[in-house]
Parts: C-alpha cells; structure tokens; sequence
C-alpha cells in the first residue's frame, strides 16, 4: 500500500528542483520573447537624461554645425602659433596694403606695414576667446550664487538680492563699462574681463533665482529638509542640479554677448590695448583706410559675425536639448 506512488509526497528538495526549472522556464521565454521584440523593433529601451540630451542635440543640424565651426575657430585661435603663417607683430614692408590672397599665405591681406591680418585676427580671436570665457565663469557663479540664495530663502533676503540687481540691471551698461574701464584701467585681457563680469551677472541671477522658487517647493526638497539636509546640501545637491538647464544655455549666450562688448570697448580705445592684439581693435585700427583697404575691417568683423552666430545657434540647440516638453 505504501507502494503506490500515488501517495508519495514530494520532498522539499523536489520542490526547489521544480520551481528552479519553472524560473529557468519562464526567463529562457522571456528572453526569447524580448529578442523577438527587439529584432521587430518593437523593444522600448530605457535611456538616462545624458542620452535623450545626447540624442536631441545631435539631432539639431544648426547647433552640430555651430558646434564644428566654433570647434575649428577656438581651436586655431588657442594654438594660434601653430596655425598662423607669421607672429602678429611681425612686419613686412615688402608687402604692405596687400589685399586677400594665396601668395605667401597672406590670406586676410596685410595692413600698412606689411602685417599678416589671417595671424592678427587668430591672435584676436584667441585674445577674445580668452576674455570671454572668463566673464562666463565669473557672472555664472556671480549670478547664480545671488539667484539660489534669493529664491531659496526669500522674505526680505529675496528682496534685497533683487532690488540690488535691479539696481545694475538700471544702469546704461556701455557708458558704466566706459567709466569702469576709465577707472580702474584697462589693457589687460584679464582686467577687461572682470569689469565685464561684474555687470553681465543680472539676467542670470533673475532666471536662477526664478527656478529655485519654484523647485524649492517640490516634494524631493521637503523630503532633504525632513531628513535634517542643511541648506547648502539641499541648494548644491538637489535643487542645483535640477536648474542647471537654463544656467547652461545662458552661460553660452554670455560668451557671445562678451565678445561683442569686449569688440566695442576696444573698438572705443576703452578694451584692450596694444600690443595685444583683439577683434575690436583691429577693427578700430583699420577704420581709417576701410574704403581702400576693406578687408581691414572686413575680415575681423566677419570673425565676430560668425562667432557670435554660431554661440547664438549653439544656445538654441542646447535649449531644445535640454528642454524635457521637446520629443526625443
């Protein structure tokens, strides 16, 4: 009777061959099942923030073109010594007034006394460049250290944050700029720079500080404050990084605006000054013979044109990017 296999049970060994062959069972199927989906295409694949950013922005023409020229115009102008036929300051009487042309690599013409204007606006542009990104980085962190504190705390702390802002944000900038420069003295790229940053900082502190005031009431930032995060956790770790966005594209949009006020205050004799060379002083030392010698002015305001266009397109492309309501 105890023979019958009927009434045998199985033992607990049994049981955990059986449900390790039902798993391995149903993985093999889902497995097959997944590969059948992703030979038809029918696979949804999830992607991290870098790659949907990735993807939209190289899929943005003007911005990628944008991207390859500036590429090529930063990347001669920093290794301008390598890339320009003659030194900056190098004459060649022997070939003064000369116009564009192939011969002797004189691409951009010469001026007066026989300098190479192809090295001159690569040194420039180098000199602008350099120039520009250092108002970038210090309005950035000057705009957004005003604007995180002000929208993070409010009350009378976002009051007078702002009121301060608005304060230089009434200010004429070129004749502030002109004065400053007067001032405090000019000539050095570096210096140039930081009267330039101390007034390209409000736009941006207004955007930021518009941000934190509407992250700062979102449930992950109660969530730090209930766990006992300090403010400057909760401001650097969790709302920081949700506002990067907007900090990022106008950052871009500083660069150009940079280098178009550097070319004006040097264009004025207010910029920087020989012998270093700069966009708006070429500009300004070619403006006398500019019905003769055109491409004196041309060729160096056609830099700033193109830089300044392609910064304009690269902003575009890098808010539509990182902007979460556009299709990936």
């Amino acid at each position: 009777m105890t023979d019958d296999p009927r009434h045998i049970r199985p033992t607990s060994a049994d049981t955990q061959e059986s449900a390790l062959a039902t798993e391995e069972v149903v993985e093999a199927e889902s497995a097959a099942t997944d590969d059948s989906l992703y030979r038809e295409g029918l696979r949804v694949e999830a992607r991290s923030q870098w790659q949907l950013f990735r993807r939209k922005f190289f899929r943005h023409k003007a911005a990628m073109v944008a991207l390859t020229l500036l590429i090529i115009l930063f990347g001669s102008a920093i290794f301008a010594e390598r890339v320009a036929p003659y030194s900056y300051d190098e004459p060649d009487l022997a070939n003064s007034g000369v116009g564009p042309t192939l011969t002797d690599q004189h691409y951009f013409g010469t001026d007066k006394i026989g300098r190479d204007y192809f090295s001159r606006v690569l040194y420039g542009t180098r000199t602008s460049v350099r120039v520009a990104f250092i108002v970038a980085l210090l309005s950035t962190t000057i705009g957004t250290a005003i604007g995180a504190i002000a929208g993070y705390y409010g009350g009378w702390i976002d009051n007078a944050l702002m009121r301060f802002t608005d304060l230089f944000l009434t200010l004429p900038s070129l004749p502030v700029l002109i004065v400053a420069a007067a001032l405090l003295g000019s000539g050095q790229p570096t210096r140039v720079a930081i009267i330039l940053a101390l007034l390209l900082w409000t736009s941006l502190a207004r955007i930021v500080r518009g941000s934190f005031l509407s992250l700062r009431e979102k449930e992950f930032v109660e969530a730090a404050k209930a766990s006992g995060a300090s403010d400057l956790r909760i401001i650097a770790r969790h709302i920081l990084p949700n506002a990067l966005s907007p900090i990022i594209v106008n950052t871009t949009l500083i660069v150009g605006t940079a280098i178009l006020i550097e070319a004006v205050l040097s264009f004025l004799g207010f910029g920087i000054q020989p012998p270093t060379p700069a966009l708006g002083k070429l500009i300004d030392d070619g403006r006398n013979a500019m019905l003769t010698d055109w491409w004196l002015v041309t060729m160096p305001g056609i830099t700033i044109v193109l830089i300044c266009l392609c910064i304009n397109f690269l902003g575009d492309g890098l808010r539509d990017a990182l902007d979460p309501q556009q299709q990936g």
